[in-house]
């Protein structure tokens, strides 16, 4: 199996040595995002989980997207906040991009710091559909 780097400019773009996405077969794993603005890197939504976590997913979304893929192909998620009192609200954003029916697997977990001081950061494994 050969692996393949994925990159979008939809996404933010990596400030460090990894990629946004690593394709193997039929699979795709993401990096973890932060609320980064894709065009100008910087934070959106300052101290608010909610806008937060939903720049997050746009930007998760973008980078499925350019691997062929979606939210209904995801199948493992773990999400990393700085308070577990944002829960909820970052819960309630992300039950906007994934289907009940069909939601990933999912862990969730309390940090003591995330980059750039962000609120939330969230990374995920997803399997790319075969072309027919």
């Amino acid at each position: 199996m050969t692996k393949v780097i994925i990159y979008t400019p939809d996404a933010p773009a990596p400030v460090g040595p990894y990629s946004q996405a690593v394709q193997v077969g039929e699979w795709v794993f993401l990096a973890g995002q932060i609320a980064l603005d894709p065009q100008t890197g910087e934070v959106v939504g300052g101290e608010d989980v909610v806008a937060q976590t939903r720049q997050v997913m746009q930007n998760l979304s973008a980078v499925l997207r350019a691997a062929g893929s979606d939210w209904s192909q995801v199948v493992k998620t773990t999400v990393y906040l700085a308070d577990l009192n944002d829960f909820a609200a970052m819960n309630s954003v992300y039950g906007e991009y994934v289907d009940p029916d069909t939601a990933p697997a999912r862990a969730c977990v309390e940090v003591s710091r995330l980059p750039k001081g962000v609120k939330v950061e969230i990374d995920c494994v997803a399997m790319v559909p075969k072309m027919s």
